[in-house]
């Protein structure tokens, strides 16, 4: 039970799950585990809303929290989204159904949880979570980018502890930025197109999405006798790359050596625009053993071309709980939205590590 007298939730939606945290009026979460239920977002936007409704209440009772004491609440999904939480009118690849076309996901949670519902994509509250969590008291004087590989590539770009929204929502759609592709492709390798329609932009490299349509069909030209060419699809066997890379799998390294050429070549572009304090890589492709997730993020720094005054001051670093920092990205968003238009930097972030399931 907590003594401080309002909360916060944070609500981190996602293709199969929810994951759900409260943030106390003093910045400390009151939950050190990552508490996921199934998200529902296939069955339509009624059904995934009361799924959300289930994680709100779920952690709200989990925390020893009463609803009369939450201020507001935190809500990301994936995008494409605007400022607002109105899905796409083309949809998504998580929103599909027509129904979700155009839908407004924050207003119609709002609706049904009598709160403030702050919107962000899921990049952008990752971003925010690494940001605060890693500076500290020093986040609102600092600023930073972060990418995250997943499905595909998301990002979000923070200045002086807030994150950079842009005029219709879009800024840090990092994923879609063209990059150099000199010397990147292998010999006679195929330029990768993205499910966006872009010819090589950064997801069409840096994704799960890039693994199963371009890179790992080229690479196992290369290594016909490797053990992913004997699965059964193409997805199955993306999905299993990065446990191969675990091992420093010659062939999965070649790939991911390209994803972390990729990343860096995109962060090139990035600090030439933003010129961040910090740089932070997340997403399933760090979810792995420590000695993968260090070769993967020296690599990434090594393909940033940095000014040498840059390189004196800037920081490399993994997104901190991993699978945690949306949830707590959302719930910071709704804290700071209650401050403003006071400072929003005070914060003392707990990690944690547990799991916990509905």
């Amino acid at each position: 039970m907590t003594s401080s007298s309002w909360v916060v939730v944070g609500l981190d939606n996602g293709a199969t799950s929810n994951n759900a945290t409260v943030l106390d009026d003093s910045g400390h979460f009151l939950l050190d585990s990552l508490l996921e239920c199934p998200s529902r977002v296939q069955e339509g936007p009624e059904v995934a809303i009361s799924a959300l409704l289930a994680s709100f209440d779920d952690v709200l009772e989990r925390a020893g929290v009463a609803r009369r004491s939450v201020r507001a609440v935190g809500l990301d999904t994936p995008g494409p989204a605007s400022a607002d939480g109105v899905i796409s009118s083309k949809g998504a690849t998580n929103f599909s159904q027509p129904a979700w076309h155009g839908f407004d996901f924050r207003a119609a949670l709002e609706r049904r949880i009598g709160a403030p519902v702050v919107y962000n994509n899921d990049g952008n509250a990752a971003a925010l979570y690494a940001h605060h969590a890693y500076f500290g008291d020093e986040a609102t004087a600092r600023s930073s980018v972060s990418v995250i590989v997943g499905t595909g590539l998301g990002g979000g770009v923070v200045e002086a502890g807030s994150v950079i929204r842009g005029a219709a929502g879009m800024a840090g759609e990092l994923g879609h930025v063209h990059i150099p592709l000199d010397g990147l492709l292998a010999q006679d390798q195929p330029v990768p197109q993205c499910n966006c329609g872009f010819v090589g932009d950064a997801e069409s490299f840096a994704s799960l999405t890039a693994i199963e349509k371009s890179l790992l069909p080229y690479w196992l030209t290369r290594y016909p006798d490797h053990e992913l060419a004997r699965k059964g699809s193409v997805a199955a066997a993306a999905r299993e790359v990065r446990g191969y890379a675990d091992s420093m799998d010659p062939m999965a390294l070649e790939i991911f050596g390209q994803q972390a050429m990729a990343l860096g070549r995109l962060l090139t572009i990035v600090s030439n625009v933003v010129d961040p304090s910090a740089y932070f890589v997340g997403g399933g492709v760090v979810e792995a053993s420590e000695r993968f997730r260090g070769w993967f993020l020296d690599r990434v720094r090594l393909h940033t071309a940095l000014r040498s005054e840059q390189l004196e001051v800037a920081r490399f670093s993994l997104i901190p709980d991993l699978d945690m920092a949306g949830a707590r990205g959302a719930a910071l968003a709704a804290l700071m939205s209650v401050r403003r238009p006071g400072p929003s930097g005070r914060t003392a972030l707990e990690k944690g590590g547990r799991q916990a399931h509905c």
